[in-house]
């Protein structure tokens, strides 16, 4: 892990397309600003853990649903 650091409106480039702007520091809270292209998916870390296990949860279900319509379609 890199770990840099920023004072506010300092910023950090990620490959050509990508920037981070520390936006304000305030206590323990930090608020950064993300430029990136509309291709790239930008997340929380608690949200996309989320949407992980959402796709993973329909994802068995589908599997779930396929082996019985196979197996109710064999009878």
């Amino acid at each position: 892990m890199l770990i840099l650091s920023r004072k506010v409106d300092e910023k950090i480039k990620i490959g050509d397309d990508i920037t981070i702007t520390l936006i304000e520091v305030h206590g323990d809270q930090v608020k950064i600003g993300v430029e990136a292209p509309k291709n790239v998916k930008v997340f929380r870390q608690e949200v996309f853990d989320a949407i992980q296990t959402e796709n993973r949860e329909a994802a068995a279900s589908s599997a779930a649903m396929e082996a019985l319509s196979k197996f109710l379609g064999a009878k």
